[in-house]
């Protein structure tokens, strides 16, 4: 049986973060089960971030993008790990979005419709994401708006599904056996492919 085609995609801006640690944690698990592994860390590709013409005007895609585009499309399994800063993603993982999942790659809205074809069905997503709060507060109190946004408006509107999600929290003042838990536990999960 061929292994399964895994592809972490690390949105942290910072290289020497616990995301990072999250994220190699992941890819142990994944390479020791057999799974081919491909990981994109954002920080270290060369694109402007920003959609300066919204969808009226297409960007030319800078190299790093066509080639996070074809990772994306070989992916059978995506992990995205992040911080989640303002209750949001950090600008960096929202501009990579907004360049890379385009109309006619991800997605194709419809003529004289509100529905649209999801281009990248057949693949399920992880999202691990990391926050200064615990994850049972930021559901109650704010009603954990990345989580959405990420799950449902992004990820399955593509086509991607199922999508599990998995916050680790408070992470700041948090103790070295918190941490280490949880960098075990991500390591299972990439042990599981899941």
């Amino acid at each position: 049986m061929p292994s399964r085609r895994i592809l972490i995609i690390d949105g942290h801006p910072d290289d020497g973060s616990y995301g990072r640690a999250l994220a190699e944690a992941y890819r142990r698990g994944a390479e020791r089960s057999g799974a081919e592994v491909r990981t994109l860390n954002l920080r270290d590709l060369s694109f402007d971030p920003i959609l300066r013409h919204g969808y009226r005007q297409r960007m030319e895609l800078e190299p790093d993008l066509v080639a996070a585009q074809e990772l994306l499309t070989w992916s059978e399994h995506q992990v995205w790990l992040y911080p989640v800063w303002w209750g949001s993603l950090p600008a960096l993982l929202k501009g990579f979005i907004d360049r890379t999942f385009l109309p006619g790659f991800a997605f194709k809205k419809r003529p004289n419709s509100l529905l649209w074809d999801r281009y990248l069905q057949g693949r399920t997503a992880r999202v691990i994401c990391t926050m200064d709060q615990p994850p049972w507060y930021y559901h109650l109190a704010y009603l954990a708006p990345s989580h959405h946004a990420m799950a449902r408006t992004i990820l399955r509107f593509v086509g991607i599904r199922p999508v599990r999600i998995t916050a680790i929290g408070p992470v700041r003042l948090s103790t070295e056996a918190f941490r280490n838990k949880w960098l075990q536990r991500v390591e299972r999960l990439g042990e599981q492919g899941r």
